[in-house]
């Protein structure tokens, strides 16, 4: 094994821990600050840290998602997984990969002896966040191969070790292209209004030094046009049948500067991320949260008493405007429906 392949293994942040018993979640609204664990003993627990973002990050919710359907199952009756499902899947509309670990662990319920039905859950559980953490190796490794020696990236909002299982996607990717000598130096944007960039991501990459400088969302642009900037690498919360992406608010904006500026845009994210039953970005739906979190900053107003405020957690991103999506199944190149579903079909 490679030095390369030991660190892309590592699990680099013990952001839920399953205890068997209960799941043990990083709070990543205190950090970087802050490290504190919330412990979940009931689906109802699970889906209540993902909807106040104790949790997040696509593939991490359907992770926490699968050990939340594990937690309903410890008393061996179906009736209790079954209405676990419902509360579990209401906790976030947008991020797929929710929905399709539901429909795994309700198909995993349904196939089997109800008297076996805890130690089936929990294993399949188990197994569901192994195959994310092989999946971020695979997507890495992929990725890291696509960027020239020495490049400078754009990142945006998390989609580090923080939303994954593992090293993450497009912070796996960046990981994986400073240990071959692909990434010199990673610009991550703050990310408002939830700042995961500069609370989340600077951290992550801090802690694996990763030479990197934060902006805010706004400064884009400018760098684009002063700096030599090689490529803008994000996440994705929903990739449409047609290969139209869902992320991160700003993630859109990001994309058309990046055309404008003739720099490659890509996208990673796994398999359980794509979602074939929506044929475009425009029938994704888009979660908006409270407008509390724009007009304030940790908790501090930052806007006058009785303001009113957008608060659209995410975009959609055409895939006219993406160079190439990333997944564990190989490189969807150009980003286009057929390719998307050509790739898809490899194993």
């Amino acid at each position: 094994m490679t030095k390369t392949t030991k660190s892309l293994r590592e699990d680099p942040v013990r952001h839920i821990v399953w205890r068997g018993s209960r799941l043990d979640v990083l709070d990543q609204r205190l950090l970087p600050r802050r490290v504190k664990y919330v412990s979940c003993r009931t689906a109802a627990d699970v889906a209540k840290a993902t909807k106040d973002m104790v949790l997040r990050g696509a593939p991490l919710i359907g992770c926490a998602a699968a050990y939340g359907m594990a937690l309903a199952a410890r008393r061996n009756r179906l009736k209790d997984v079954l209405a676990a499902e419902p509360v579990l899947r209401r906790a976030r509309p947008t991020a797929v990969n929710l929905m399709h670990a539901l429909d795994h662990m309700l198909a995993v319920a349904r196939n089997g002896d109800e008297r076996s039905l805890s130690k089936r859950m929990s294993a399949a559980a188990v197994r569901y966040y192994r195959d994310d953490l092989a999946y971020n190796e695979t997507m890495a490794l992929l990725g890291a191969k696509l960027l020239k020696k020495g490049s400078r990236v754009i990142t945006h909002c998390n989609a580090g070790a923080l939303a994954t299982a593992g090293i993450g996607t497009a912070v796996g990717m960046i990981r994986a292209g400073f240990l071959t000598g692909k990434v010199s130096h990673v610009y991550p944007c703050e990310t408002r209004p939830y700042l995961q960039g500069s609370r989340l991501t600077l951290w992550e990459l801090m802690q694996a030094g990763i030479p990197a400088t934060l902006i805010t969302d706004n400064m884009a642009a400018h760098l684009m046009k002063t700096r030599k900037i090689d490529a803008v690498i994000v996440g994705s919360d929903r990739i449409a049948a047609n290969a139209d992406v869902c992320n991160k608010i700003g993630t859109y904006g990001l994309a058309i500067l990046a055309k404008h500026h003739g720099i490659p845009f890509y996208v990673v994210a796994p398999s359980t991320t794509v979602d074939l039953k929506t044929p475009t970005g425009e029938r994704i739906p888009i979660e908006e949260r409270s407008s509390a979190e724009v007009v304030s900053v940790l908790g501090a107003p930052i806007a006058p008493k009785g303001a009113r405020a957008h608060h659209f957690a995410f975009d959609v991103t055409p895939h006219r405007l993406v160079t190439a999506i990333v997944t564990e199944r190989g490189v969807v190149a150009p980003a286009d429906g057929r390719t998307l579903k050509k790739v898809l079909s490899h194993r």
